[in-house]
């Protein structure tokens, strides 16, 4: 028997009145896998990513949590009634999300914003809830800055320290929304190496990202997104070597015309030539 994705996508559309941001998205989720969102900016994929967890609610279709419907009482495309709070967020606890801004309490110790969540949410007590904390913190190399202010912070610490606040929760999928795009080109790396760190250990995730040389080597499926529709989607080996679409071709041609010059730099060395 086949198991169920972990998260579904069904005929998925959202308008913020009559933009229509979003036009029938379909996606699947499995368990374990990387599922990495591309396009160009107003795409669609930050919405998308959103309304995985119904922090924008979808005003079409329908999205399905290990099987539960979230957001709404029924399905269908016409208009519904919206769930209760309790049980939305019943539905969407096997998910944490990492923001693109990091989204800190300044006044708080990087400790107490990982902690956070987990007393406040889940009603860990408070001494369970440093542990789990510091185990994150572990997790992503920062246990040694638990007692330190966000302000103190590089950028790519910070967004380190927002990957351990889900990291702490436990989530069964991760949602990271351009991890790396607040971040300058030398913190880039220490945060990318976090996320293949995860991915090593079979942490399900859907990212957004721009970073096309990192989603062609990480991710299980690559997701090409254009207002507000999936144009093409696949496993990285097609979407970044065996195009099938013009306009994919059309996005991917600058990050080709920089990586193949490269590639054969660095062919050339290996050889002595």
């Amino acid at each position: 028997m086949t198991a169920l994705p972990i998260v579904q996508l069904r005929a998925v559309g959202k308008s913020y009145g009559a933009n229509r941001v979003l036009k029938g998205i379909d996606l699947d989720v499995m368990r374990g896998e990387i599922v990495t969102l591309i396009g160009p900016s107003g795409s669609g994929k930050t919405t998308a990513l959103r309304c995985m967890n119904f922090l924008e609610a979808y005003d079409e279709g329908e999205v399905w949590i290990k099987g539960q419907l979230l957001g709404y009482q029924s399905t269908g495309r016409t208009p519904r009634d919206r769930d209760s709070e309790s049980s939305i967020a019943e539905v969407r606890r096997p998910l944490a999300m990492v923001f693109q801004q990091f989204n800190l309490w300044p006044h708080l110790s990087v400790l107490a914003n990982v902690a956070a969540p987990l007393v406040l949410a889940k009603k860990i007590d408070k001494q369970q809830a440093r542990r789990q904390a510091l185990a994150a913190l572990d997790r992503v190399g920062l246990a040694h800055k638990a007692d330190a202010h966000p302000a103190s912070l590089s950028g790519g610490q910070q967004q380190r320290v927002g990957i351990a606040r889900a990291l702490a929760i436990e989530p069964e999928v991760m949602l990271l929304d351009e991890p790396t795009s607040a971040l300058d080109p030398e913190l880039v790396e220490e945060v990318l190496s976090v996320i293949r760190s995860l991915a090593q250990d079979g942490i399900t995730m859907v990212m957004v990202t721009h970073e096309m040389s990192f989603a062609a080597k990480i991710s299980d499926k690559v997701v090409f997104m254009e207002a507000g529709r999936i144009i093409e989607a696949g496993p990285p080996a097609q979407l970044f070597g065996n195009t099938r679409t013009p306009r994919l071709q059309q996005f991917l041609k600058p990050w080709l015309d920089r990586s193949l010059p490269l590639a054969a730099v660095n062919a050339a060395s290996a050889s002595g030539t």
